[in-house]
């Protein structure tokens, strides 16, 4: 039965492990659950933050409002042709769901293995690793709309993503909460291995031929090695986004740095590793009171055991003046900031 609990510390459900509190939550199991939720009286007016798995988040204060929790499960797929279509409920762990693809040969989300967060979220951030985003996969989603209560089914083309957005960050942020999300995926698989470290953690391995378990593997070694459990120290992940700039503002840089790190995007511009950039700055592996950078990857920022979520934001601000006053490169955060 749907439960609405009152001044509830939100430290368990977010990955930066910040201690605040919400005025009130809700976890859902169902649809039917976000249809008696929101013709409760009690939550109707109040401001609204739904999450899943926590993984995009920083808290700077108490939240003075609703928090919902999506916890709806299942997957389910069907295969047409070479294409499997395979449906997860929104409250799926993103990896359990990565993990059912590649035990059952469903090929398309191997590259996006250990990403922290729900399925529900994938479409919102447009999630994206090891040069595969969630795009690339994407079939339709079906979310529930807060208004009229009705589901809607949201296709592709519907979602207007771009790199780590979508039509749920911008035009329709706040109305639609999403329920499931249906991914096209092949029996026949197209194996990605030339973003990153995964042809030299596959060549460690002894694999010339992999199949999709075997990118899954490399690419959850590599995160592993890189970036720090949420469960034993706080983080949300990738702080930063990777900025993209035209074409002549990547000349200046180059310039004056040479090695940049960077890769051309389909629309002809250049995306700079944001983790490299804060590096060259001297960053990597900081500490400043109870929050620093990681040691193995500049890019996430973490929680040393009691940050604020004031302390974090600060310390990103500080990275965020000196990358530009380095680079003339404005960093932007990945992570939401309430």
């Amino acid at each position: 039965m749907l439960q609405i609990q009152e001044n509830i510390s939100l430290k368990p459900y977010n990955s930066f492990g910040i201690d605040v509190k919400a005025s009130y939550f809700a976890e859902v199991f169902s649809e039917a659950d976000l249809t008696s939720l929101f013709k409760n009286e009690i939550v109707k007016s109040k401001r609204l933050l739904v999450i899943g798995g926590g993984s995009n988040v920083l808290f700077t204060e108490d939240y003075g409002g609703l928090v919902v929790k999506i916890s709806i499960k299942g997957i389910q797929s069907k295969e047409i042709d070479d294409k499997v279509l395979v449906t997860a409920g929104a409250g799926e762990v993103w990896n359990d769901f990565v993990n059912y693809c590649v035990e059952h040969h469903f090929a398309g989300v191997e590259n996006l293995s250990l990403i922290p967060g729900t399925v529900g979220a994938s479409p919102i951030q447009n999630i994206g690793a090891y040069g595969v985003e969630l795009k690339d996969v994407f079939d339709s989603c079906t979310a529930f709309e807060i208004q009229s209560g009705e589901i809607k089914t949201f296709t592709f083309n519907d979602c207007q993503f771009g790199y780590r957005e979508s039509i749920f960050k911008r035009a329709l942020k706040g109305q639609y909460i999403i329920t499931s999300v249906t991914f096209r995926l092949s029996s026949a698989a197209k194996i990605n291995t030339s973003y990153g470290a995964i042809e030299t953690e596959l060549l460690n391995r002894g694999i010339e031929n992999p199949n999709i378990a075997d990118v899954s593997a490399a690419v959850s070694h590599i995160r592993v090695s890189k970036l720090p459990d949420p469960s034993t120290i706080g983080n949300a992940g990738s702080f930063f986004k990777n900025p993209v700039i035209d074409k002549h503002e990547f000349a200046d840089i180059v310039a004056k740095h040479p090695d940049v790190v960077h890769y051309p995007t389909a629309d002809g511009k250049i995306k700079l590793a944001a983790g490299w950039l804060i590096e060259q700055c001297g960053w990597k592996g900081k500490v400043v009171g109870q929050t620093g950078t990681w040691k193995n990857q500049a890019l996430v920022l973490v929680n040393h055991g009691h940050a604020t979520g004031t302390e974090v934001y600060n310390f990103s601000e500080q990275i965020i003046d000196s990358v530009k006053s380095t680079f003339g490169v404005t960093l932007e955060r990945e992570v939401n900031i309430l």
